[in-house]
């Protein structure tokens, strides 16, 4: 049982830091390059609300799965 709590808090520490990443480049703070590209190699400019709601989203479920678990403690 304990590995499943352990897998629960590395998941839930992932989805923190993926969905700050998400929300950063949404609101136009960070830009990454494009690593691989099949068809135009332009890096996208200017901020993304499609990105920025989806960071949002996913920073609020790792959030709620780490205190979820910090709570049952």
């Amino acid at each position: 049982m304990k590995w499943r709590r352990t897998a629960r808090i590395v998941a839930g520490v992932a989805l923190i830091l993926l969905g700050l990443l998400w929300v950063l480049q949404g609101a136009d703070v960070v830009r990454i390059q494009p690593i691989l590209c099949v068809a135009d190699c332009r890096p996208i400019t200017g901020g993304s609300p499609g990105w920025l709601a989806t960071g949002v989203v996913t920073l609020v479920i790792g959030l709620g799965l780490v205190s979820v678990l910090r709570r049952r403690r």
